[in-house]
């Protein structure tokens, strides 16, 4: 049913997330990683979002597939770039109380 420009990305979950993201990799497809997905890094370590990324960054140039920089990824998923730094504001640690 996919056609020829379509956008399609895997998503697997627990033992069936990085076969499945190294499956959709070698089809052409995108792939999304986390932590609600899988909690274990292939050697069976606890995974962070952080080093799950990495991981199949990593996979991904070895299987040569080319990274999506911010803007192509925007592009990719029609997202609006006015959009891009819209989290921000509700990242920034609040201001600590000072006791006097």
């Amino acid at each position: 049913m996919i056609q020829p420009g379509d956008t399609w990305s895997s998503i697997g979950i627990g033992k069936y997330s990085l076969p499945l993201a190294a499956t959709a990799i070698a089809m052409g497809g995108h792939v999304r990683v986390g932590l609600e997905d899988n909690n274990k890094m292939p050697d069976g370590s606890l995974a962070t979002n952080e080093s799950m990324c990495k991981y199949i960054a990593e996979l991904a140039k070895l299987m040569g597939r080319e990274l999506a920089t911010p803007e192509e990824a925007r592009k990719i998923l029609s997202l609006p770039v006015e959009w891009k730094d819209r989290i921000l504001p509700q990242l920034k640690e609040p201001e600590q109380e000072t006791k006097e």
